[in-house]
């Protein structure tokens, strides 16, 4: 008896009728409002681009295709992005199709000649996902010209490097910079790899077999931008790992700056003091007037976790699932990778305003450098030159002196003397230092320590300067490749334009 009343009730609250209350509210409302707002566009120009494969392959006449044509001219697009789900249809494809046989007539109904909701359901996810990555590539661009150009202006500015959280040597604040521009021209090149892993075309492919209609796969990818044609139909409608590339791309980009914005905010404190925030960046506290908080760095940090646990989902969802067509893959999983790529889009625009205006303390990071024992490395390296002995035995030397110092409660190597040097060389040696006190002064500065590294990919400030200009020179090519892909996407939409009005309805 209970249980034949909690059905009763379930039965009065879900409805007797496919969708259930629950399954529409939870699963086909929110995958019909992201479609209404994404995929639109993209499924018109399949549309399109299908109805002329067809005409070109005979396998509809010029007069259906005319009629089919004008019914898709007579689609209104703004009006399904606001038009609430439904239960009459079950998804936007339905509703779209019902449209243009209502316009067209029966005769629309050959439109799906040849093709599945699987096919080209998975080219909407490509054509939507192609465009975001490219979105994401020119900001990534942006923020990197931006470091180029801000990296610059500091080839000079002094500032210890750290190993395992502890000072280990001078370097420059351009020199860290170019570090983090490489790493984003890395993350640049994978986003390459997976654009081209995501632009393959899967239409044709039909549910899963292909077909026994002679449609031309070629075609499709050619009218649609796509660079490559998904050859196996299984893999066609079951591959989903172009959407674990893309998500694991992303996912690195934001862990990468993740760990450039934990260094600057360590090093926005008062204790670092490496720079200051520009006044939009920072918000005060209610009750301390002196504080500064540099909240769009911690924000910036904070999101780029989001980004990585979004993307981790999308993993998540991919993980031990059938290979074959399943929803997991599909409308449930695609928003988590949109927001992840949306919202670095956001992180990059403001972690670059934010760096081009803030005010770096060059000399208080010279003085920190100066007031250190960041330098000794290059003693020991003058040493090995100026007196002809080991690196090892240059070592205990400098080494000697340094726990001296540290002893005599001295905080840098400014307290270090000639004299005091020339002492632990006669005990490790034996023999008295032949280097000058002016060059063995000049070897405790941290301006020598950075002039003398002139190998490639080191900080020396001329060295510096043409590491930044081959960064800048290389994003010409970069670009280019961009707006290639960006331009053959535009073109091919122009095309279906020009194709849907070649269908004129006096012909």
């Amino acid at each position: 008896m209970f249980f034949q009343d909690f059905r009763n009730r379930i039965n009065e609250e879900e409805g007797v009728q496919f969708p259930s209350n629950s399954y529409r509210q939870m699963v086909l409302q929110p995958a019909y409002n992201e479609a209404r707002q994404h995929f639109l566009e993209a499924m018109v120009q399949i549309h399109i681009a299908h109805l002329k494969m067809l005409e070109e392959q005979k396998l509809v006449t010029s007069e259906e295709a005319r009629i089919i044509g004008q019914a898709l001219k007579k689609l209104d697009l703004e009006y399904y992005k606001t038009r609430d789900y439904s239960p009459q249809f079950e998804d936007l494809f339905f509703r779209i199709e019902n449209k243009l046989i209502e316009l067209g007539g029966d005769i629309s109904g050959n439109l799906h000649i040849g093709r599945s909701r699987n096919d080209m359901g998975i080219a909407i996810y490509r054509m939507t996902l192609r465009k975001k990555i490219l979105t994401l590539m020119q900001e990534l661009l942006s923020l990197r010209s931006t470091l180029i150009a801000f990296a610059e202006e500091h080839v000079e500015t002094i500032m210890i490097g750290y190993t395992h959280t502890q000072q280990a040597q001078p370097t420059t604040f351009a020199h860290y910079l170019k570090a983090v521009i490489d790493q984003l021209t890395r993350d640049y090149k994978r986003m390459q790899a997976a654009y081209t892993t995501i632009n393959r075309s899967s239409m044709g492919a039909a549910a899963l077999t292909t077909t026994g209609f002679p449609i031309n796969r070629e075609r499709m990818q050619e009218l649609l931008a796509f660079d490559e044609l998904i050859e196996n139909a299984w893999d066609a409608v079951a591959g989903a790992d172009y959407i674990a590339e893309a998500a694991s791309v992303v996912q690195l980009a934001a862990l990468n700056l993740g760990r450039t914005s934990q260094d600057f905010l360590l090093w926005a404190t008062q204790e670092f003091n490496a720079f200051q925030l520009a006044i939009p960046y920072v918000q005060v506290s209610s009750i301390m007037p002196q504080k500064r908080n540099p909240v769009s760095i911690e924000h910036t940090r904070s999101l780029l976790s989001s980004v990585v646990g979004d993307t981790g989902t999308v993993l998540q969802m991919i993980h031990n699932t059938p290979f074959g067509d399943i929803v997991d893959t599909e409308d449930d999983m695609q928003p988590y990778l949109w927001r992840a790529i949306d919202r670095l889009v956001g992180i990059y625009k403001l972690f670059g305003s934010l760096i081009v205006t803030m005010d770096v303390n060059k000399e208080s990071l010279l003085k920190r450098a100066q007031n250190s024992f960041a330098n000794v490395t290059e003693l020991a390296d003058t040493l090995v030159r100026s007196e002809n002995i080991s690196f090892r035995q240059a070592h205990k030397v400098v080494s000697l002196c340094v726990n001296e110092l540290v002893s005599n409660k001295e905080e840098s190597l400014a307290s270090l003397t000639w004299e005091l040097a020339n002492e632990k060389a006669l005990h490790v040696t034996g023999s008295s230092l032949k280097i000058t006190e002016m060059s063995f002064y000049q070897a405790i500065q941290p301006e020598f320590f950075v002039k003398i590294r002139t190998l490639k990919g080191g900080p020396a400030p001329q060295t510096m300067r043409t590491s930044l200009l081959e960064a800048g020179n290389l994003s010409a090519q970069l670009e280019q490749w961009l707006k290639q892909k960006s331009h053959a996407i535009l073109h091919a939409e122009e095309q279906l334009e020009k194709i849907l009005q070649g269908w004129d309805e006096h012909e």
